[in-house]
């Protein structure tokens, strides 16, 4: 689909679920592309997430990193490995590769989608490694989550103590 016929479809209320959809989706959830992956099953973009073929929303906030490259979207995705006072810590998990034979509008709806729902990052050097922290709207939810990602092999004490102290500094900032 085009990119001004996207944007149209959009505004009049979203592209129509594939068949063979298996999710659910919310009430003011709204579909903004599909896609079929090779031999796998619907694709659907939509205002809260990236349902994947199998009927599983992954919301924006939990998409680490998502590019399109050779016919495919590669799509990492994060899990909540704990918490760190009003911080979430996080873990990625391996990259899921999602051939699309038509893509459509769906690398670059997704590319918006990610990338619009962080508000600020910044990264921190600190023992064993560093960390990335990183300000994330949640879709469906008012206000931000402060989100940690350390590297692998960083001390995840230090990282705690200080996404600890982060988090209480912006809370404080807001008021």
């Amino acid at each position: 689909m085009s990119g001004w016929r996207a944007r149209l479809v959009g505004l009049l209320g979203g592209e129509r679920l594939p068949e063979g959809f298996a999710g659910r989706l919310d009430a003011q959830e709204r579909v903004l592309a599909t896609a079929t992956v090779s031999g796998g099953g619907p694709l659907v973009v939509s205002t809260y997430g990236l349902w994947l073929p199998e009927g599983r929303r992954v919301g924006w906030h939990l998409v680490s990193k998502a590019t399109w490259g050779g016919g495919a979207l590669s799509v990492i995705e994060a899990e909540e490995s704990g918490e760190a006072g009003d911080a979430v810590l996080l873990r990625d998990l391996p990259p899921r590769r999602l051939p699309l034979a038509e893509p459509g509008a769906v690398p670059e709806v997704v590319h918006k989608r990610v990338t619009g729902s962080i508000r600020s990052r910044h990264r921190r050097e600190l023992p064993g490694g560093g960390a990335w922290f990183v300000q994330r709207a949640v879709p469906g939810r008012d206000g931000m989550v402060l989100q940690v990602r350390p590297d692998p092999g960083a001390d995840v004490d230090a990282v705690r103590r200080v996404a600890v102290e982060v988090a209480r500094k912006l809370k404080e900032a807001r008021g």
